[in-house]
């Protein structure tokens, strides 16, 4: 009787155990089913859907916009028969590498270079910098799409390194829109767009590093707006933006010391590039304001020299040109000048911008101290001698 209720008992329980091991295997939705849709649920919630919208601090929109505005300029000049001699060009007539290369020499030798434009407007007018289309023979325009062009050089201003060119309007992408230089701060950020070392097409960022800046020795009239974004050989002539896609600024150099970049880059300002551009577009070329004086910036040293307090404000006139406008209104070498149209004058820098600001054959009002005396004089503005 106990062996038959011992044998009972361990199939009961081989049942059981079997029973088990089907629930444990098939896990059917009553065991722990609100543990696992809870689980199911927590991973739903941390879930993120892509939907297309900018990443923060993204400036692709902007880039997007006046990127295809952005053109590759390629130039080429043709080098002399003797200047390729110099060199040392194995293809130049001389017998000797005739010899080795072949007696077919070309008679020219072309040179190339590159920088990057600006398509401002619809009819294809193009603004680069002077220095990057200067002396070139032929120019031609890449843009962003693969299209190349034959440009027609408007003319240039080798005082401000602007230069206009004009291609073909055949379907052209929108031109960039301009923007306003008042509503530039130190510290906005900024983006240069151009194609240096030939590579393509880049962008880099940064902010404002200054504004206003001069003295810089690039050009005759400087106004620069300083940039950290990086600017390389082949971005001169390429576009400044902010982050609305305007235009800022035309690229014109960078400060560095081993022909890359360190930081440290210069670009016109927009209104000053439009300014010229204009002009250009209107006359054919800039006309400003000359008055034929030599000036000097007056140091510490130069004030002690000329018994003048070590506070003295103005450029003191080194030279005055002989019948020209300074000569006729009366000025003479010594003379300090201080003031422009009421306007202080504190180097001259400052003096040359104000002349040139003025139309040949206005009048302006200048005052002068000469032998602690003070001198109000008029003189009649002449046109500013072109730039060689």
């Amino acid at each position: 009787m106990l062996h038959r209720l011992w044998l009972l008992f361990a199939q009961s329980v081989t049942v059981f155990l079997a029973v088990w091991l089907v629930v444990a295997t098939l896990k059917p939705s009553w065991l722990g089913g609100a543990q696992i849709n809870s689980f199911v649920e927590k991973v739903s919630l941390r879930e993120s859907l892509n939907d297309g919208r900018l990443s923060p601090g993204s400036y692709h929109e902007a880039v997007r916009d006046s990127m295809p505005a952005v053109v590759n300029i390629f130039t080429s000049k043709k080098e002399s028969i003797t200047n390729s001699k110099k060199n040392g060009n194995p293809n130049s007539p001389d017998p000797f590498f005739n010899f080795f290369f072949g007696e077919k020499a070309p008679k020219e030798d072309p040179r190339f270079s590159l920088g990057s434009g600006v398509l401002v407007s619809p009819e294809g007018i193009i603004l680069t910098n002077h220095h990057v289309i200067s002396d070139a023979d032929e120019i031609d325009i890449a843009l962003a799409d693969g299209r190349k062009f034959k440009a027609q050089l408007i003319g240039s201003d080798p005082d401000t390194d602007i230069a206009v060119l004009k291609i073909e309007p055949k379907q052209l992408p929108a031109p960039i829109t301009l923007g306003q230089i008042e509503s530039v701060h130190v510290g906005d950020v900024v983006l240069a767009i151009g194609n240096p070392f030939g590579v393509g097409q880049t962008v880099t960022s940064g902010i404002v590093s200054a504004l206003g800046r001069d003295h810089v020795g690039i050009n005759t009239f400087e106004n620069f707006i300083q940039t950290d974004a990086a600017i390389n050989p082949g971005n001169s002539g390429g576009a400044l933006i902010d982050t609305r896609g305007s235009l800022i600024g035309i690229n014109t150099a960078i400060y560095s010391n081993n022909g890359g970049s360190m930081g440290i880059g210069f670009a016109i300002p927009v209104n000053l590039a439009k300014q010229v551009m204009e002009s250009i577009l209107t006359n054919g070329s800039v006309t400003r304001g000359w008055i034929g004086v030599e000036p000097q910036n007056i140091s510490k040293e130069l004030a002690q020299s000329l018994n003048l307090p070590s506070n003295t404000s103005g450029v003191l006139i080194a030279g005055v040109l002989e019948g020209g406008p300074a000569d006729r209104a009366g000025i003479k070498p010594g003379d300090i000048l201080i003031k422009v149209n009421g306007q202080e004058i504190k180097d001259v820098r400052q003096l040359l911008n104000q002349v040139a600001k003025q139309r040949p054959g206005m009048e302006m009002h200048i005052e002068v101290l000469r032998k602690g005396k003070e001198l109000n004089l008029v003189i009649k503005i002449g046109k500013r001698p072109k730039s060689s």
